[in-house]
Order: C-alpha cells, then structure tokens, then sequence
C-alpha cells in the first residue's frame, strides 16, 4: 500500500513540474488540427472518387 501512495504523491509532484500550454495555444492548435483534418479528408475524398470513376470507366 506505501508503494501505491508513493507513486501517487510522485506523481502528483511531477505534474507540477509540468508547463501547460495557455488556453490560446490550446485553440490554435486545436484550429491547426481541424483544418489539416479537414484538407486530408477532402484530399483523400477526391482521390477515392476518382479511382471509383477509372473503375467504372474500365468496367
């Protein structure tokens, strides 16, 4: 049991240590995800179109 409450209490101490980012950080990266999540999607939807279509072409 002393093990699990020392990891618990180092833990904590380290998560301290920690710098977090601010919250304005938080939502440009947030915004910088979505827009690549975004162009990736549309990127990889219009390539998948277009194999569909050579497909139906051929066949």
């Amino acid at each position: 049991m002393k093990k699990i409450i020392r990891f618990f209490k180092e833990s904590f101490a380290e998560l301290k240590k920690v710098t977090w980012p601010s919250r304005e950080e938080v939502a440009s990266s947030t915004k910088v995800v979505l827009v690549s999540v975004i162009l990736i999607a549309l990127a990889l939807g219009i390539v998948d179109f277009l194999i569909f279509r050579g497909i139906d072409l051929i066949f």
